[in-house]
């Protein structure tokens, strides 16, 4: 399989708000940016658009080093959490219901398609991808308010 390196963020103006997603792809020499927005979300939402556009714009099962700076993203994933809360319906540990349960549907789904080593980054700090993302990301829901 293909290791693709795979960098992500979202943003919003507002918690819910416009709101905008970034992913950045890198494979070899080549890189591709994808970016979009919605009018009234939230940045959970966002981040989690973001992976998940990432993810479906590989064409073939790839290896993916996936960077984002969400630890809601990377915990929910790297923990457990979201398998748990499909496991139980879209029920937390807490008994309360999982939000964005649309989203992580489609992402536990990506999941079984690709291996993804899971990577935090500290965001708004010196990694330049990140970076990057977020200003595509802010750009987004700039265009939205």
């Amino acid at each position: 399989m293909k290791t693709v390196t795979l960098y992500t963020d979202g943003a919003c103006s507002g918690n819910p708000g416009p709101g905008g997603w970034a992913a950045i792809l890198l494979f070899g020499a080549y890189q591709k940016e994808l970016s979009g927005g919605e009018r009234n979300t939230t940045n959970n939402r966002m981040e989690l658009t973001g992976v998940i556009r990432g993810l479906q714009a590989l064409k073939e099962p790839c290896i993916v080093e996936l960077y984002s700076d969400s630890k809601y993203v990377i915990d929910a994933l790297q923990k457990g959490w979201a398998v748990g809360w499909q496991k139980r319906g879209w029920i937390k540990a807490d008994k309360k219901p999982a939000l964005n349960a649309d989203l992580w549907a489609v992402l536990l789904g990506l999941c079984e398609v690709h291996q993804l080593r899971l990577h935090w980054v500290k965001g708004h700090a010196s990694n330049p991808m990140n970076n990057r993302c977020d200003e595509l990301a802010v750009a987004e829901w700039q265009k939205l308010k």
